[in-house]
């Protein structure tokens, strides 16, 4: 179903004409068409190793809930131990025609490690498919004149940090926008520093997913309670995420703002890029997902009785929530110094009046190799350290009996990696995750769900 606030279109055809309008003085200028097509694939494959970390569910599940003998249910690290898996197959396409026209698409295969929002989730995943008009400016990239863009599509959020050294995600990425949404976005670029982008989306539902590589199963269709489940994927220590779009359903539309500014210097080996930004829309009282039969957005977050569980929230006007919006704000900054980089963000949310914040902060450097040749091509081209520090701080509290406490719990993440190149389009990351939670009446019980990973990535494309 396609539906919206009446409200909301008279802002996003303003927005949209004016982008267009933009667009199309900007396409005017004399400019270089750029074309040109390309096609490829991505495969990653490796080796996990995950602590196991298991903490008592206060929710009282019935006896046929529960594996033979067991008196109580687990929040437990979803796949624990050392596993060698095939993480994810991607194909993918872009296109740059004339008149400023360009569009890609990326489909995911089998999609281990991102999977939404459960294993039993679809293993086709169409990741990324829009089509744009217009130039749009990479982060801390140069730019002259005033120019504007329009994106339709399935595509990244503005402020996601794309440029990724590391297989792994930090506790904000994975919160607020590690999934793509479905809309419309427009972008201002205000000649060489200044630029404003503006989106009108479906707004990613709101679920529950572990912190590390796995998201964990809840409420999966394979958990029949009459067969005493003890499934082989587990619920992990879940966090509040927002997961990925599965149906097309505008009836609570998300609308965004970003204000930038960016610094380049004439090499162009300096770029500095500040972005402040923000997102509204309203939660839905349920929402459908593929692969559980629990509902997102407020469904999650009041439990799993028709009603919800009374007080399920402090502070709460019981039984349920306070109201149903969404709302979070947040910065970023994008540096660029030679062969440096650092991305750092900030969010402030409220989900019905539930107030959590975050922050995260990843360096990165690459040094070139010296030029080693085997079978006529160069080995070990590079190695590029990367250390990530990430910090999620909800501000509320959960009923007594709400199944997964952690979503309350203060966490912190320090990742640890190292990316090798091997040969022309394989390299290998090795990374360690710190992963450290607090939990009990007033946060004095510390507890760790650390993680190894060593990844196998093979990157094939063509241009024509």
């Amino acid at each position: 179903m396609l539906r919206a606030g009446g409200g909301a279109f008279p802002l996003l055809a303003s927005t949209l004409l004016a982008g267009a309008a933009l667009a199309a003085s900007a396409a005017a200028e004399p400019a270089a068409p750029v074309t040109g097509h390309s096609f490829g694939f991505e495969v990653k494959a490796g080796y996990r190793d995950s602590e196991l970390a298991k903490v008592q569910s206060p929710f009282p599940f019935p006896p046929s809930f529960l594996p033979v003998g067991q008196t109580h249910g687990f929040m437990e690290t979803v796949d624990e131990g050392g596993h060698f898996e095939l993480a994810v197959v991607s194909l993918f396409y872009k296109g740059a025609f004339e008149n400023n026209l360009a569009t890609k698409v990326k489909v995911d295969l089998i999609d281990k490690w991102d999977r939404n929002p459960t294993s039993s989730d679809r293993e086709f995943d169409v990741d990324e498919a829009w089509i744009r008009w217009g130039p749009e400016v990479e982060p801390a990239a140069d730019h002259q004149g005033y120019t504007a863009y329009v994106k339709v599509g399935k595509f990244p959020k503005f402020e996601r940090q794309d440029d990724r050294h590391l297989e792994s995600y930090g506790l904000v990425s994975t919160a607020f926008n590690r999934a793509e949404d479905v809309g419309l976005e427009v972008g201002f670029d205000l000649g060489r520093h200044f630029y404003i982008k503006t989106s009108f989306t479906q707004g990613n539902p709101l679920f529950i997913r572990d912190v590390n590589a796995l998201a964990g199963d809840n409420g999966t269709p394979e958990l029949d309670p009459t067969s005493f489940p003890d499934p082989e994927l587990k619920s992990g220590l879940p966090i509040f995420y927002d997961a990925d779009v599965d149906d097309l359903d505008f009836e609570n539309p998300e609308t965004g703002l970003g204000v930038g500014f960016r610094l380049v210097d004439d090499s162009g080996r300096f770029g500095l890029d500040v972005l402040a930004w923000g997102y509204a829309r309203d939660l839905a009282g349920t929402v459908d997902l593929h692969g559980t039969y629990y509902g997102g957005d407020l469904d999650i977050m009041t439990g799993p009785f028709p009603n919800g569980i009374p007080g399920a929230f402090a502070p709460t006007t019981p039984p349920n929530l306070r109201g149903n919006e969404k709302r979070e704000f947040g910065a970023n900054v994008w540096l660029y110094a030679g062969s440096f980089s650092l991305f750092a963000q900030y969010v402030d949310q409220e989900l019905a009046e539930l107030p959590r914040t975050g922050y995260e902060v990843e360096a990165h450097y690459e040094w070139e190799m010296p030029f080693i040749e085997l079978f006529g091509q160069q080995v070990f081209s590079f190695i590029a350290p990367a250390v990530r520090y990430s910090k999620l701080e909800p501000d509320f509290q959960t009923a007594a009996t709400y199944p997964a406490p952690s979503v309350k719990w203060p966490w912190e993440k320090v990742d640890l990696g190292l990316r090798l190149g091997l040969i022309n389009g394989l390299d290998l990351t090795l990374e360690y995750a710190d992963n450290t939670f607090w939990r009990g009446p007033t946060g004095q019980i510390k507890g760790s769900e650390d993680e190894y990973l060593a990844t196998f990535r093979y990157n094939w494309s063509r241009e024509r």
